[in-house]
């Protein structure tokens, strides 16, 4: 945080509400982060009311009056536009994209279609079904293959592959659709795995130190995310740096062109000749003890609850009222 940057007071926040838990299977991961969060903003004196939207009515939300929401949701119906648009309907500023942002970046295939058409570098992939030609699909894509749900988060029903066969290609695509029948499956790219924490509105954004994951046989899984200590990171990561430049711009760009705000992270696989593709966009980033984005903000001189604040403070609606 600059020396010269104006501090958030909990006066200026008003009352807020903190949403976490939800009803997507990251659930678990939400009220984690969400209790990293609560307390935070209990620290600093900010006038704060937990919400949780599978134990609780959206009558309360509404009857609550509150000034602004902090929104520690993950992925379905907290990260792709569901409670954006109910508290756009509400009148109440949320940290985050808005209804539009959060429907587009929640679907990592369609994410991907506006940055390629912005030029922006992502894993050459495709859309399958179950039933589809996995045979094409290899030969389209190699047989070295990653497997994802389209809107899933925390590597949630990911399978990676190395010298593919149809048959288990198919059995991967059956896994991911068993969560969502919309699978993206792309080239697996071999190298080093990186992380950008990018916060601010779309057209002031700016990226946070890059990090650089460190994972046991390169398995960045559910498990090694939020429950063990295996993992390693490199904070800022060891890049070149004009290398460390481009990167940090490609994805401030990637940001804006998703019309992002508030803050979010973009995963990052850098292969051994520089060459770099953005792999997917979090807009309502983990802020849990294992968390990639409170590591980036402590880097560039931001505590946690510093990071907390500054967020809440930038709640805003699509549609000013």
């Amino acid at each position: 945080m600059t020396k010269d940057k104006k501090k958030v007071t909990p006066e200026s926040l008003g009352k807020v509400v903190l949403l976490a838990g939800g009803f997507s299977s990251e659930r678990d991961v939400s009220l984690m982060s969400g209790k990293g969060v609560y307390d935070a903003l209990v620290d600093a004196g900010v006038d704060v009311t937990r919400f949780d939207p599978q134990e609780q009515s959206l009558g309360e939300l509404e009857q609550g009056n509150f000034d602004r929401a902090v929104i520690s949701l993950h992925g379905r119906f907290g990260e792709d536009g569901t409670i954006q648009g109910v508290l756009e309907y509400l009148g109440v500023p949320y940290t985050g994209p808005g209804v539009k942002t959060s429907a587009i970046t929640i679907d990592k295939a369609l994410t991907k279609q506006v940055w390629n058409a912005n030029g922006i570098p992502t894993p050459q992939g495709m859309v399958v079904s179950k039933g589809d030609d996995m045979a094409f699909v290899i030969q389209t894509l190699g047989k070295d293959l990653v497997v994802k749900p389209a809107r899933e988060g925390s590597s949630i029903g990911l399978t990676k592959l190395k010298n593919a066969t149809p048959e288990a290609l198919e059995m991967a695509v059956v896994k991911a659709a068993a969560l969502d029948p919309r699978v993206l499956v792309e080239e697996y790219i071999i190298g080093r795995e990186l992380t950008v924490a990018v916060l601010g509105q779309a057209e002031t954004a700016h990226a946070l130190p890059i990090i650089e994951i460190v994972a046991p046989e390169g398995n960045y899984d559910y498990q090694n995310k939020y429950f063990t200590n295996d993992v390693s990171y490199e904070c800022p990561a060891n890049l070149p740096e004009e290398l460390s430049g481009e990167i940090a711009k490609m994805c401030e760009r990637a940001y804006r062109v998703l019309e992002a705000r508030g803050w979010s992270r973009i995963d990052v696989m850098l292969r051994d000749d520089g060459r770099f593709a953005l792999l997917e966009i979090n807009t309502s980033p983990g802020m849990t003890s294992h968390s990639l984005v409170p590591l980036a903000a402590k880097n560039a001189g931001m505590s946690y609850g510093e990071l907390v604040m500054e967020v809440a403070s930038n709640a805003a609606l699509d549609n000013k009222r």
